[in-house]
């Protein structure tokens, strides 16, 4: 569900005219809606609450949308923060997430990115090789400090999702192989300034089917059984995130919250532990939408090109992963047309929906791309020296620019010139 939907013939988001934002802000932009990030954000808290020994910590997948109005809405609803890089942890705590609600995550932590977490205080660093623990050891025993780490495993499951979104597999590059866990336990057992906590696992992204969520879990289950049975304590289990959500809607959906909490309840009844959770895109996917005015329409040899301003820089899951957005029109029409929708890039790869029929637009139209709060602006790009997008975000009837669009100028005054050159 969402908060963006037609009422007299205009695209409202929330209660908010998405073609006066337009008028306002310029094209294309992201809007979202505040109403439905807090909605998903409860449905999913409610549905995994009874699950563990305690109140489950729900950090949101910062990379799913950074911004930091967006942080801070879910900030004050009680969640927490996944971060995978310095600049994501500065940004949640300046939005209000306490350190002791952010678990830092990431293949490729640098003891500078680990100095700073601990200095933080976050709540967990997740730990993804030997290497990387005896860095972390090395780090915190010069700051006299120790902190509590989980080791991310790789059950070896296929999500059954794009192979680049894709993380849980033998051959991805996350975490460390689970039949190697009780090693990876005993020697960072040994090493000074950390403590392993817990074990985390996340197979992958936009999944849409709950089994290879239970095999994981179910494998992660038996791995906690092990290292205690070995004689380790295992207090935390970080259950990573993954949930898809519905990019088309003449496609089913995938489970809600509510089925996957389920599961969860059932497979963990007997770990005794505190979980986890990392949602990201199920929080704030369908909460965005990316506004776009059409440039113009031209006929090719042998399809209809509809040319918009929005591009790949902008929005690059389809170009990157061929993914699907729902495109409408902001005014609503019942006229349809075949087309092409592309933008002004030079790449043919600047293609977000091929042959497809979509509401018949013409020069100055306003589109919309559905589900595009998660992974659109995040992923931005200044590529062909475009401006990042701005970002607006709605509240009933009050809307603010929470990302201002910037200048060609400001963008050409971050290069520096040497004096040698020419």
């Amino acid at each position: 569900m969402d908060h963006f939907e037609h009422r007299n013939g205009r695209l409202m988001a929330e209660d908010v005219d998405v073609a006066t934002l337009a008028d306002a802000v310029g094209t294309p932009f992201y809007c979202y809606s505040s109403a439905t990030i807090e909605r998903h954000f409860t449905v999913f808290r409610d549905a995994v609450a009874d699950a563990g020994n305690a109140p489950p910590l729900v950090a949101y997948a910062v990379k799913a949308n950074s911004n930091q109005a967006v942080i801070a809405t879910l900030a004050r609803l009680g969640a927490g923060a996944d971060v995978v890089s310095l600049g994501e942890m500065k940004r949640a705590l300046a939005a209000g997430v306490p350190a002791e609600r952010i678990v830092f995550s990431g293949v490729g932590k640098t003891a500078e990115e680990m100095e700073a977490a601990i200095q933080a205080g976050v709540f967990q660093i997740n730990l993804e090789s030997l290497p990387e623990a005896e860095m972390l050891s090395a780090v915190a025993a010069r700051m006299g400090r120790t902190v509590p780490v989980a080791f991310r495993v790789n059950p070896d499951v296929d999500a059954g999702t794009h192979a680049k979104i894709s993380t849980g597999k033998a051959e991805n590059k996350f975490g460390i192989p689970i039949d190697t866990a009780r090693e990876a336990f005993a020697l960072a057992a040994a090493l000074p300034g950390i403590e392993p906590v817990g074990v985390a696992l996340h197979i992958g992204s936009q999944l849409t089917d709950l089994a290879p969520l239970e095999q994981a879990f179910t494998r992660l289950g038996a791995l906690i059984a092990e290292l205690r049975a070995a004689g380790f304590p295992v207090s935390r289990a970080d259950l990573g995130g993954g949930l898809g959500v519905p990019y088309a809607a003449h496609t089913p959906g995938p489970p809600l919250p509510e089925a996957y909490g389920a599961m969860v309840a059932r497979v963990t009844a007997d770990w005794d532990v505190r979980l986890t959770f990392e949602p990201g895109r199920v929080i704030v996917g369908n909460a965005g939408v990316l506004v776009s005015r059409v440039i113009r329409v031209k006929s090719g040899a042998t399809t209809e090109f509809v040319i918009i301003d929005a591009a790949m820089n902008d929005l690059l899951r389809p170009s990157l992963y061929d993914a699907w957005h729902d495109i409408d029109s902001v005014m609503h029409t019942a006229e349809r047309m075949t087309a092409t929708v592309v933008g002004p890039v030079c790449e043919t790869g600047d293609t977000f929906a091929e042959g497809r029929e979509i509401p018949a637009v013409e020069a100055g139209d306003l589109v919309v791309f559905r589900t595009a709060g998660a992974y659109g602006a995040a992923m931005a790009s200044t590529y062909n020296s475009r401006l990042l997008t701005p970002e607006v975000l709605v509240k009933g009837d009050k809307w603010a620019l929470v990302r201002p669009r910037s200048t060609i100028d400001d963008l050409i005054a971050q290069d520096r010139v040497p004096n040698w050159v020419g």
